[in-house]
C-alpha cells in the first residue's frame, strides 16, 4: 500500500497487464484475474492456466475468455479495505475491448462512496501495465488518487502500442477484430500493424507485406515518433521469446530507453491474437 496525505491507497490491476509476478510484487500490485473459458473448463487467468498450456490447447479447440468473477473482484477490493487501505484504485483494461472495466465499475458501487476508484486505461497487455507501474510512481512521490488519473491521462495519450501477428483468423472468431479488417488483403500476404487507438479499440497503424516488413514497419513507427525522447519499453509476444529478445535488442539500439521488459502475453489475451505475436509499447517517460 501507498500513504498519500495520512491515507493508504492500495493499487488493483487486472491479469491482462502483463506484468510479471515479481513486478507486481515489487509495488504490492494485486492483479484481478480473467477467465479463460475451454472444453475442459474454466480457468482464471495467469492463476490456473500458463500461456504454454494455453497454446497447446488451441491446437485442438478455440478457448473463449469471460470476465473475472464479480465476487473474485469483490473479495480483492474487501480484503485491502479490511487489510487498512482507506482508497482501492483499480486500473482496468480497456473498456472499448472487454467489459472486465463495467463490471468492476458496477463491482465499486456495492463500497461506500470514494472507498474504490476504477480507472479506464484505455489500453492492454503492457500498455496497461506501463501505466499501472506509472500509477504506483505517482502514489510513491505522494500524488492523490484525481492528480494520478490526470497524470495517467496525459501518459495514455503519448503512449503507443502495437503489434503485429499471424493471422488475424483469432482476432476475428473472437470479435476483437475493432477498425482492422477492411485494410487488409489476405492474398496478398498483406499484415496490418494494429495498435490501441485512443478509444481503447484496434485500428490499423501501417500495414506491409509480409510478417517480417510489417514487423519493421512497426519498428520505424517508434523510432520516428519517439527520437530523442526518454522512454518507458516493453515488447511483449505470443510463444515467441527469441524473436522478441531480438526485437528488444533493436529497441534499445534505436531509443532512449529509461527502462524496458519483456513479456509473454497472458492466456485470456493471447487467445484472440495465436501463436507468433510480436508487440511493441511505448510511454514517454515522466
Amino acid at each position: 500500500m501507498f500513504t498519500v496525505n495520512g491515507e493508504k491507497i492500495a493499487l488493483v490491476t487486472d491479469t491482462a497487464c502483463d506484468l510479471s509476478d515479481g513486478q507486481l510484487a515489487e509495488y504490492d500490485i494485486r492483479a484481478v484475474p480473467l477467465r479463460v473459458a475451454t472444453t475442459q473448463g474454466e480457468f482464471r487467468d495467469r492463476v490456473e492456466i500458463d500461456p504454454d498450456t494455453l497454446y497447446e490447447l488451441m491446437k485442438t479447440e478455440l478457448p473463449k475468455t469471460s470476465l473475472p468473477l464479480p465476487g473474485d473482484v469483490s473479495a480483492v477490493f474487501r480484503e485491502l479495505l479490511a487489510a487498512g487501505a482507506d482508497r482501492v484504485v483499480h486500473l482496468s483494461i480497456s473498456s472499448g475491448l472487454s467489459g472486465a472495466c463495467n463490471m468492476a465499475r458496477l463491482v465499486a458501487d456495492e463500497f461506500p462512496e470514494g472507498a474504490v476508484r476504477v480507472y479506464d486505461t484505455k489500453t492492454l497487455s503492457a500498455g496497461e501495465g506501463l501505466l499501472t507501474l506509472a500509477a504506483a510512481r505517482c502514489f510513491s512521490q505522494g500524488m492523490g488518487i484525481d492528480e494520478t488519473f490526470a497524470q495517467l491521462d496525459r501518459l495514455r495519450a503519448g503512449q503507443l502500442g502495437t503489434f503485429v501477428i499471424q493471422t488475424l483468423e483469432f482476432l476475428r472468431k473472437g470479435g476483437r477484430i475493432g477498425l482492422v479488417e477492411g485494410v487488409v488483403g489476405s492474398l496478398l500476404n498483406i499484415k496490418p500493424v494494429i495498435f490501441v487507438n485512443p478509444d481503447g479499440v484496434y485500428q490499423t497503424l501501417v500495414k506491409a507485406r509480409g510478417f517480417t516488413k510489417a514487423r519493421d514497419a512497426m519498428a520505424n513507427s517508434f523510432f520516428e515518433r519517439y527520437a530523442g525522447k526518454r522512454v518507458h519499453l516493453a515488447i511483449v509476444h505470443g510463444h515467441a521469446p527469441e524473436e522478441a529478445a531480438a526485437l528488444h535488442e533493436h529497441f534499445l539500439d534505436h531509443l532512449n530507453v529509461v527502462d524496458s521488459f519483456i513479456s509473454p502475453v497472458s492466456p485470456a489475451l493471447a487467445i484472440h491474437t495465436g501463436p507468433g505475436l510480436l508487440g511493441a509499447i511505448v510511454m514517454e517517460a515522466e
